[in-house]
């Protein structure tokens, strides 16, 4: 499962990345973004691009194609 394929409030985790996404790996990497991090989807806009994450105390916002690259794990609400 990607990170696209959240819905807003789910929670989850990174597992890895996605082979195609090898362009975005480095600069996912550099954003915090390691296997192992969890996050919640805060918002997406309409057409799902872009959509907004917390991870690690703050906000980001990813596009499409990077939200893509992105293998996680669903984490059942606590």
């Amino acid at each position: 499962m990607t990170l696209k394929n959240l819905a807003v409030g789910d929670l989850g985790w990174v597992a890895g990345f996605e082979a195609a996404g090898r362009n975005y790996r480095k600069k996912l990497l550099a954003m915090g973004l390691t296997p192992g991090t969890e996050f919640s989807v805060v918002r997406m806009a309409p057409m799902g691009d872009p959509v907004e994450i917390q991870v690690r105390g703050f906000k980001l916002s990813l596009r499409k194609g990077e939200a893509a690259a992105i293998q996680v794990e669903k984490v059942e609400k606590r």
